[in-house]
Formats: C-alpha cells, structure tokens, sequence
C-alpha cells in the first residue's frame, strides 16, 4: 500500500509540476542530462496535422560533429504530442510546408554547411544531402542560421543565412546574405538557389556599439520589396533590428547604417515576423526587455514572450505580454517560431523553467520543448497580458 501511494504521489507531483510549464511539454531534457533543447520550429501538414522539432545542444551533445533533429507529430491540435524521428545531422533548421512536401532547412551541425531535406510522409522519414544533388546546397562549413521564416514573393522562396567569415567571436563573425529559388524548383539542388553578397558589421555603427547581427526574418515590405530584417546584438537602450535590402533577383543584399536601424522590442534575441493578410498588419513574437529588468543584460533576458504589431515593419509596439516570469536567471520563453491557424497563433518555443531536476541550466540553455496557443491574437491588448505583466503591474516600473 506505501509502494501504491509512492508511486501515486511520485505521479501527481511530475503532473503537478508539469502543469507548471507555460503551454504544452512537447519534449524535456533535464538539465543534468549536459543536453539542452534549441531551434523549435512549427509547421502545418496539408492534412492538418501538426509538426514540431527542436535540436539539441550543449556539452553532451553532438553539436559540433553531427548535430540531431527530432521531430514530434500533434493529431489533435497541439493538446498532445509525439516523437517520429530523430535526425542526425541537422542543426538550426527551419521546418515548413511547400509544394505538400515537409522540409528541414538549416546547417548539418554548428556552423556547418547548409543543408535541406524533404519528407513526403509528414516527418517520418526525410531525405539525406549527401551531394550537392540531394540537399547540400553550401559545402565548406562556416554557416549560422536559426528557425527563421521562409517566404515566398515574385515565383522565389526567400531564406536568410549568416555566414561566419569575419574576423573576431560571437556577433562579430556574421555575415548576413539572402537565399532564394525559384517556387517550382527542386529544391534539393544546390543549383537551384542563389545567393547574395554577404554583408558584415561596421563596428561604427551605432556609434559604436553594434555588436553584430544575425538569425534574419525574409519579410516582403508594404511597397513588395524583399528585406531581410536582423537581430542586433546592440545593448546600450532600446533594443534594435537591422533591415537589409535585397534585390529583386536575389543577387544583391545592400544596408544603409541611417535608416536602417529601427527600435524594436526584444531585438537583441531571435525574433520571428510573419505578414498577415487579414489584418494587413506584420506581427512577431519577441522577449522585450520590461522596465524593471533594465538593469540586466538584454541578450540575456528572455523571461518575457510578447506579441508586437506593426503596420509599416518601422514602428512596432507591444500588443500583449503573452508570458511572463519574474526570474531572468533560469527562466527563458525564447526564440519562437509560430504560425497564423485561422484567428489564432500557434507556436513551438524553447523553453528554460522548473522541473523536478532542480530546474533549468540557466535561462540560455532550455529544459523544454513547449506548445503555445495565442487565441484571437489580431484582438489581444495589453489589458490581456500575463499575470505580473500586466500595465499596473510592479514590472512596468524601473527598479
């Protein structure tokens, strides 16, 4: 009978604590295990399914030999998940749907080369670049990305990468180009990308300050351009975004350092912009920087997931703070990748919290694969804000 109630209270308080977890537990790795959970990414299956991945970093995982993807199913919208594949030698890739097909894009292990694979049975089984025929599209290693949006515009499909050919560390080394291909090519030969000049940091920027940029969202702008809208390592007041030009073939990626900085809340970490037609308004989630946290490292505060509108891709505001944590050191609901479904967002995030292993590394280095609905996000306002972000909480003063 002990044995029974044991097991019976060992089970309510893993159910407990799960419930703790903002959204849906996707997938968890312990932060003992030395292996942590990055690059989330969403997608919709023709048939309505949906597909999730994340991959795995840290100092017991083969991120810097051969990276793995795993990749997790919902048949029922997100109340339920799970796994379907795991992949080796995947790495920072974006998942999505074209021409009924499911791809993974990114590099085949840290700073590696850029790879694609395709599946046709829903993320069971995918492809293998082992040439420049079957899905490796940049050889020689030395490429960065994320989970960042695809779009199609002008019969292209257009993806930003960074490569990191610069000279110093982190932030400095990016090189931020565009790809892009014809919307009915094969898109597993190399031939059929092309890619644009590759622009680097002026360390001026900013007057001086500019750390570097990086993790870029293909965005078409009001006028039908094709911008490649940045990350920007800046940590001197608001956050910023950077805004590349592209040209209309592909082949040019040019910058003008006067206008081409816009303030952005939660710029200094990986944001995703999607355009939605309904609204006719550009919307993104991000991990603004709120008053009371000001003091702290902005790169490194990631305790806040917001919602951010905009009309034009200049002037963006908060719309509503869909979590918050009042903890900024284990604490993280970081680098969302999401989708519209009908008049709600969905979205896979990395998510660092507690558990029953004493928590996350620190706020950085995720425990969680979470699942997050934003129900009739076009109507959000900050009244409907997370409990302790809300506009007469403590949080929106400075400390």
């Amino acid at each position: 009978m002990n044995k029974m109630l044991a097991i019976f209270l060992l089970i309510f308080t893993l159910n407990l604590n799960a419930q703790k977890v903002p959204g849906v537990v996707i997938h968890h790795s312990p932060a003992s295990s030395g292996i942590y959970l990055g690059s989330p990414g969403i997608a919709i299956l023709p048939d309505g399914n949906y597909v999730a991945k994340c991959d795995e970093f840290g100092p017991a995982s083969t991120e810097k030999t051969e990276a793995i993807t795993l990749v997790f199913c919902s048949t029922n919208r997100g109340k339920s998940w799970k796994p379907i594949s795991r992949i080796e030698g995947s790495f920072w890739a974006s998942i999505f749907v074209h021409a009924d097909a499911l791809y993974l894009m990114g590099t085949d292990k840290g700073n590696g080369n850029v790879v694609i694979r395709r599946s046709t049975d829903g993320g069971t089984t995918w492809t293998s670049p082992v040439d420049s025929l079957s899905g490796r599209l940049l050889s020689g290693g030395g490429y960065h990305t994320a989970p960042v949006p695809l779009v199609i515009h002008n019969n292209r499909i257009w993806r930003a990468f960074e490569d990191t050919k610069n000279p110093g560390g982190w932030g400095h080394q990016f090189r931020a180009f565009m790809m892009s291909a014809p919307v009915d090519a094969d898109l597993l030969n190399s031939q059929s990308w092309t890619c644009s000049n590759r622009l680097g940091r002026n360390p001026a920027w900013l007057d001086g300050n500019f750390g570097g940029w990086l993790e870029g969202n293909a965005v078409i702008t009001p006028d039908g351009k094709v911008v490649n809208i940045l990350r920007v390592d800046y940590r001197k007041g608001m956050e910023k975004a950077a805004v590349i030009s592209i040209r209309a073939d592909g082949k040019e990626a040019s910058f003008d350092p006067q206008q081409g900085f816009i303030d952005f809340p939660g710029g200094c970490k990986k944001f995703t912009i999607r355009f939605d037609p309904v609204s006719q308004k550009y919307w993104a989630l991000s991990n603004p920087v709120l008053p009371l946290h000001r003091s702290e490292n902005p790169e490194r505060t990631r305790n806040v997931l917001a919602l951010l509108g905009s009309a034009d891709l200049q002037q963006w505001e908060i719309r509503s703070i869909v979590i918050y944590h009042p903890d900024t050191r284990t604490h993280g609901f970081q680098y969302p990748d999401w989708l519209f479904d009908g008049k709600d967002i969905i979205a896979a995030v990395r998510t660092a919290f507690d558990d029953d292993s004493g928590g996350a590394h620190n706020q950085h280095d995720a425990n969680f694969l979470t699942f997050y609905r934003i129900k009739n996000f076009r109507n959000k306002r900050m009244k409907d804000s997370a409990k302790g972000a809300r506009p007469r909480d403590p949080v929106w003063q400075e400390k």
